[in-house]
């Protein structure tokens, strides 16, 4: 074997292949992918196949259309027989109906059709209690071991190198890159690795000192015996009763996701390894677990209760906490993972070689994929009991319906602000962000009457606890806990310059001077949106969401690492507890706290003493009312939340979560990275090319085009009770133009509220798809409270 390659993957399952050959096609040759054993001998070999491509991400089903795209192209048994989604219950066609919206959006051809056109399309089913159903034309199926040898064989062609039968032994890590891999074969000098080991990824990554949260689960389905001679059955889905379908020649393929799941590693235990010599081998039937899936599946396709069973097939695959891949470079430079494909990698593994190739050429991804980053998941995942839970939840509702607000409760609680048990005795609904329990709202805070509730899939988890907090917010002043959002001091003589150059906007002002600004990607993309307080010459503190804490840690760090900077970066969140008081009465409520004058002004910052609680004080808002975020030592808060509180009451102050927060938000126009704005929006699209300096060098600027065509408006919808929440296509002159980024109700607006980029200006008349119906709207100059 040859000492060196430029990149060695490992894993020669799907993944791995598309990988490989993608990264033929941005001209890199010498590439080097391992196999331990033989092509497709990990979880390739007894996937499904099943190639579905309509995601509520819109960057999965970008890539899952790409997938499709690819594979007409590939000799690999690729059948375009189409995809048929059932619902058994009102609820689900609700569902249906959103995600034809969504469709829209992507130009796919998803259509509604009548029980009758299901039943003619697939004659095998018994329509009883099916409520309605969706086509998608071009959804299919394909052979995975075909796929994965075409795509190997498109790789050799590029010129890549495919090494079967040769295990990897360790990584070899310097100065925190990758330098080799050791393999019972010999050792190979290199400057990237790329995990592509399935099942064994998590094992892969513990060589270079990486975890990557994986948990194999045992996934079942059957072949049947030949019972039909129907040709050309779309695949059919039936969330509700857990099951799904493909033909396969005269029989079927069916299996689900059952509620009591099986993760699987050696002998059983889910600390253990998975074990070395499991290649091309499945797990012993396990009809007892299976019973459920079957039983349903009778219900919808009688056929099955008679037909005999070929094989039970029991193969582990991936799965990550939160059922989305584990894609991108890990926090040791050069090592990247594509794992995790969590039983739709099929789908997912022409997209994910194309993404994954481009982001290793490129050094950054060509799309927003940061909710399938590697790097998303906080140091909590490093627990494999805490991993396993979330792994666990999410297999085994994998089909259910998830409404607005919808909020898991494996591991919980895990992260908790100081103030957490006055929050429970308050009556809090919790919400869960990145392991930390945050409010929603608060119970105790609900008014009587349903008047405002939105109508359908926005009003099912809705509380008039948001309004009366967001009022109170609007009106005297409400006090929030924000102890959550990540925190990143930036520190050192370089701390400056580094700043400077990964940010848009000047940030190294004046000690005390907040700054508001956006850190760009090579394309002007937002790769980053966040406060910046000067708190010395060479001390900065960086406030960012509560989810983006890891993606903004590693983009900062790795922008010191190619400039060669040696400022200091640390994650310093629960260092600091962070209370939002805010509103036209936060003044009166604070002055009376503190001997310190409350002079300072807007996007500055002052160290205060509030009460008896020493205090960082930031004159910012996310609501659009005056107030300030107060920053305090961790064993203060307590204390100070419960000082606050006590002084506000007299003024009508209300304790308010995070619902509130984003109608209040939603009012003022501010944006949310990953939603509104986010790596493939530019500070001018989103409006938000105040926070360009001009003279001022910056990573990105080359990029930047300062007239776009298209800009981030915002919409007010005629029915004020027809609420967007995301995804939704936007319509313009008949045309689908748009599709929108967030949405919900503006309590003091009393309007119906949604954010898209159009190129069309205030007045122009438009239409968003909202459940099925097309609610007549206008684009209006925000913001719509002053």
């Amino acid at each position: 074997m040859s000492d060196s390659a430029r990149i060695v993957i490992i894993g020669g399952g799907v993944g791995g292949a598309s990988v490989a050959y993608h990264l033929t096609q941005l001209g890199e040759r010498d590439v080097v992918l391992l196999e331990r054993d033989e092509l497709t001998s990990g979880s390739t070999f007894h996937s499904a196949g099943l190639v579905g491509q309509l995601r509520a991400d819109p960057t999965l089903t970008r890539m899952n259309q790409y997938s499709v795209e690819l594979y007409r192209s590939l000799d690999a048994g690729w059948t375009e027989c189409g995809g048929i989604k059932l619902a058994s219950t009102p609820e689900r066609m609700a569902e249906i109906r959103r995600q034809i919206g969504w469709a829209r959006t992507f130009g796919l051809p998803l259509e509604e059709i009548s029980v009758a056109e299901a039943v003619e399309l697939f004659p095998l089913m018994d329509p009883e209690g099916v409520v309605g159903a969706a086509y998608l034309p071009t959804d299919g199926q394909i052979d995975p071991s075909q796929l994965c040898y075409a795509l190997a064989a498109r790789a050799r062609e590029g010129g890549v190198t495919v090494r079967t039968r040769t295990r990897v032994l360790g990584i070899t890590v310097e100065r925190g890159r990758v330098t080799g891999v050791r393999t019972d074969q010999g050792e190979l000098a290199c400057e990237i690795v790329v995990n592509c080991g399935g099942m064994f990824a998590a094992e892969i990554g513990r060589m270079a000192g990486v975890r990557v949260p994986i948990v194999p689960m045992s996934h079942q389905y059957v072949v049947s015996d030949a019972f039909h001679d129907h040709t050309g059955l779309p695949t059919l889905r039936d969330p509700d009763l857990l099951v799904y379908y493909r033909q396969e020649v005269q029989g079927l393929v069916m299996g689900g996701y059952e509620r009591q799941c099986a993760p699987w590693t050696a002998g059983q235990n889910a600390y253990d390894a998975v074990p070395g010599d499991f290649n091309g081998r499945l797990l012993p039937e396990d009809w007892p677990r299976f019973e459920e899936i079957s039983d349903n599946s009778r219900v919808r396709v009688p056929a099955m209760a008679d037909v005999g069973i070929r094989k039970l097939i029991n193969g582990p695959e991936a799965f990550t906490p939160d059922n989305e891949f584990c894609l991108g470079e890990t926090e040791v430079a050069g090592f990247f993972v594509a794992a995790g494909f969590c039983a739709h990698g099929i789908a997912g593994a022409g997209g994910i070689g194309k993404v994954m190739a481009e982001w290793i050429v490129e050094g950054e991804p060509g799309m927003d994929l940061w909710h399938m980053d590697v790097r998303r998941f906080g140091r909590h995942y490093r627990s494999p009991s805490y991993t396993i839970k979330r792994a666990v939840e999410n297999y085994e509702t994998y089909y259910d319906i998830r409404y607005p607000g919808h909020e898991r409760s494996a591991g919980r609680p895990l992260r908790v602000s100081p103030a957490y048990g006055w929050h429970a005795a308050h009556g809090a609904v919790f919400g869960e962000k990145s392991g930390w329990e945050r409010v929603n709202y608060y119970a105790d805070n609900a008014l009587p009457g349903e008047e405002e509730r939105p109508h359908g899939w926005a009003g099912r988890l809705w509380s008039s606890a948001i309004a009366a907090e967001h009022r109170a917010t609007r009106t005297a002043a409400g006090l929030f806990d924000e102890s959550s959002f990540a925190k990143i001091e930036v520190t050192g003589p370089d701390a400056a310059a580094l700043l400077e150059w990964v940010c848009d906007n000047r940030v190294a002002r004046h000690v005390g001077a907040v700054t508001y600004t956006q850190a760009l990607n090579r394309r002007g993309g937002i790769e980053c949106d966040f406060t910046v307080t000067r708190r010395g010459e060479e001390e900065f503190l960086i406030v960012t969401g509560t989810a983006f804490g890891a993606h903004d840690l590693g983009w900062l760090r790795k922008q010191a690492a190619l400039t060669g900077s040696k400022a200091r970066i640390a994650d310093v969140t629960g260092q600091y507890a962070c209370f939002a008081l805010w509103g036209p009465r936060a003044r009166d409520v604070l002055g009376g706290l503190t001997p310190d004058p409350l002079d300072f002004p807007f996007m500055s910052a002052r160290e205060l003493t509030v009460g008896d609680v020493p205090v960082l004080a930031l004159r910012v808002t996310f609501v659009g009312e005056h107030g300030w975020e107060l920053y305090c030592s961790s064993e203060y808060g307590l204390g100070l939340w419960q000082t606050l509180w006590r002084a506000g009451e007299p003024y009508g102050l209300v304790a308010g979560g995070y619902r509130a927060i984003d109608s209040l938000r939603l009012e003022k126009g501010y944006r949310v990275w990953g939603a509104d704005i986010g790596p493939e929006t530019t500070p001018y699209e989103a409006g938000l090319g105040f926070c360009v300096k001009d003279g001022k060098d910056f990573l990105g600027r080359d990029a930047l085009d300062p007239a776009p065509a298209r800009r981030l408006r915002c919409l007010t919808l005629r029915d004020p009770r027809a609420v967007a929440l995301g995804n939704e296509p936007v319509r313009v002159d008949g045309r689908v133009e748009a599709r929108v980024t967030s949405g919900g109700y503006g309590y003091t607006a009393r309007e119906s509220i949604a954010y898209a980029y159009l190129e069309a200006g205030p007045g122009t008349p438009v239409e968003v798809e909202v459940e099925g119906r097309w609610v007549p709207g206008v684009v209006v100059k925000g913001p719509l409270v002053p």
